[in-house]
């Protein structure tokens, strides 16, 4: 249960808090902008501006409000902000989260980080040297991430002089740009962060700005509606099951991104549609709880012990439920290195689910700078935004993101690194998948010999099948078949037990050891359909595979057959088993059960007792 604490307990952001994310291009004066809102609404830690005037007089620097947001070395040496930095501050009407988000251009995805947990956006732009290349890229990520509270800073007012047509012409470029991007800005405020102009109140050096100062502004975004109103959104991260003192509790942990969700509450998980109960709000340490809310780390018992996994999303019956599939529509914003790529395999985060995923199609390509489109592009160039449809593996649960922003958002991983962000704009059917494409082109070249599966099955009086065994880890899969191979072998047939290892020796290879498990499986497939297309028997064993694994398997070895057994507990369905072996204790009673269903099947033929 301890280690459930982990999960339990926490909260983000208090009542009535809001989070602003500052963004602009590299020394445009976000960081210094920031610097002065804490100064001047009195939010620094005290002492804290002393200290650091103090420090730069004496390394002999000039001081800059800057250097107050400067937390990491790196900083300091660079004179850029290269991460996400978050600070505090209160006015007279509420508490706010600042997210310093970095504007050059090598730090996107640090950007594009810290502006997904906004609800407005203040764009910085240096009046002395105008809208930059970034400054338009940075207000398109705002508009697809879905902020749609900007209010746009023109800053180092000083050093043009405070000139009002300087001011003029930057708020007519921009604001055309931004309109394009379905962007209105609440305000463009010509400041001078350094010098204080029009941060917290109206300054007479600009007396030709009317408008309300970045304090005003600030305080006049509106809240988002809370997520408590929003249809129940739970990602599950972890299943904690305990035995000692009797407890046999199995609790389902993770975070609630919206809605509530009450003891008795009927709820359906995505997207095996496994459905169940709510039987008690778990907490570390904490009183008998009866509701949970939008942005708890909790847990909860079911009344039915589903076999859930990891990346399921808890949605409750009585609302609106999440999408599923496989096909997403959705914009992507890409920061690799190297290009996005069809037939490459990626992964993709989106809440507690990590799953492969692949570039099915490249729709549009857009120069987020100055907004022309490419539609002919097969590929994503870095600081591409590109609307294309992704394909996972597996079905996946998910919101369009401008319903429920929190399960509409994710990234990309290429080699273990963040390479893009997007959203999901809507999702794609389609009639075929990667492993059936796959399939069939393997059957158009496939060359096949003159000897006929009925001739093989006339020889080895036996038709070749693949007996998948199933089943949890520890139930004894591997002895039974091994066992079976056996006695199969001794009575004159044809049979082979292949383990998930062996397969891995004799396919093509690219895949560095410790490999993902969907490639194994593929590879297992294809081993399968040419032992079965050669007539035997062949007999493997697989430890916690789920139905859509299961049907990729059975989609590789077409078109020959497969027979399932499932050993122990089963997490299929009725219908995807042939054969349910409970009891491994009396093993010889087991095999008999499989050989009468392989006789029954006429999968042996001349069969004798």
């Amino acid at each position: 249960m301890a280690k459930m604490g982990q999960h339990v307990n926490e909260a983000i952001g208090g009542v009535g808090q809001m989070n602003i994310v500052v963004i602009g291009h590299v020394d445009h004066g976000k960081s210094t902008v920031i610097g002065r809102l804490l100064a001047d609404t009195g939010s620094l830690p005290e002492g804290r501006l002393e200290a650091v005037k103090t420090n730069c007089a004496y390394n002999s620097r000039p001081f800059e409000y800057a250097f107050l947001l400067d937390a990491l070395k790196d900083e300091q040496a660079q004179g850029i902000t290269i991460d996400s930095a978050r600070c505090f501050f209160r006015s007279s009407k509420r508490e706010y989260i600042i997210i310093d988000a970095p504007g050059h251009i090598e730090f996107l995805k640090n950007m594009i980080s810290g502006a997904a947990r906004a609800e407005a956006g203040l764009l910085v732009i240096d009046a002395k040297e105008g809208v930059r290349e970034n400054s338009r890229r940075h207000g398109y990520l705002l508009s697809m991430l879905g902020i749609k509270q900007v209010a746009v800073c023109v800053n180092k007012m000083d050093l043009v002089d405070y000139s009002q047509d300087i001011f003029e012409s930057i708020r007519a470029e921009y604001a055309e740009f931004l309109g394009r991007v379905d962007i209105e800005p609440t305000e463009f405020i010509p400041v001078s962060a350094r010098e204080g102009d029009n941060i917290i109140t109206n300054s007479d050096r600009m007396a030709w700005f009317t408008g309300s100062s970045v304090l005003d502004v600030v305080d006049g975004f509106a809240k988002e509606p809370s997520r408590v109103d929003k249809p129940l959104r739970f990602a599950v991260q972890a299943i904690y099951k305990f035995t000692a003192q009797g407890d046999d509790r199995r609790i389902i942990a993770g975070r609630i991104d919206t809605g509530t969700v009450n003891v008795g509450d009927e709820v359906v998980f995505l997207p095996s549609q496994k459905r169940s109960r709510i039987t008690t709000i778990e907490g570390f340490n904490l009183p008998t709880q009866t509701k949970a809310v939008a942005g708890q780390s909790t847990g909860f018992a079911l009344d039915e012990q589903v076999y859930l996994t990891p990346g399921e999303l808890m949605c409750r019956v009585d609302e609106p439920q999440a999408k599923v599939g496989t096909h997403l529509k959705v914009n992507i914003f890409w920061m690799g290195r190297q290009p996005m790529i069809k037939h490459k395999r990626y992964k993709l985060k989106l809440g507690s689910t990590r799953i492969p995923v692949w570039l099915r199609e490249v729709v549009t390509v857009l120069d987020a700078s100055d907004l022309t489109t490419d539609s002919n592009k097969q590929q994503i160039d870095r600081h591409d935004v590109a609307e294309c449809v992704l394909e996972t593996l597996k079905p996946v649960a998910f919101d369009l993101s401008q319903d429920i922003a929190q399960t509409g958002r994710f990234v990309i991983i290429d080699n273990y690194e963040i390479a893009a962000g997007g959203v999901v704009l809507d999702t794609v059917h389609s009639a075929t998948n990667r492993t059936l494409e796959g399939v069939r082109q393997r059957e158009k070249n496939w060359d096949r010999s003159g000897i006929t599966p009925e001739m093989r099955s006339e020889r080895y009086k036996q038709r070749s099948t693949l007996v998948l065994i199933c089943g949890p880890v520890g139930a004894g899969k591997q002895r039974l078949a091994k066992a079976l191979e056996e006695n199969l072998f001794k009575s004159g047939r044809s049979v082979y037990y292949l383990g998930l290892a062996n397969s891995l020796l004799g396919a093509d290879m690219n895949v560095d050891q410790g490999g993902e498990r969907d490639e194994y499986l593929r590879r297992l497939g294809e081993v399968s359909h040419l032992f079965t297309d050669a007539g035997l028997i062949l007999i493997t064993t697989i430890s916690d595979l789920d139905e859509y694994e299961l049907d990729m398997v059975k989609t590789l070895n077409r078109p020959n057959d497969c027979r399932v057994i499932n050993v122990g507990a089963s997490r299929f369905t009725e219908a995807k088993i042939d054969l349910q072996v409970g009891d491994l204790s009396n093993q010889a009673a087991a095999i008999q059960k499989i050989k009468d269903m392989l006789v029954q099947e006429k999968y042996l033929i001349e069969y004798y007792l």
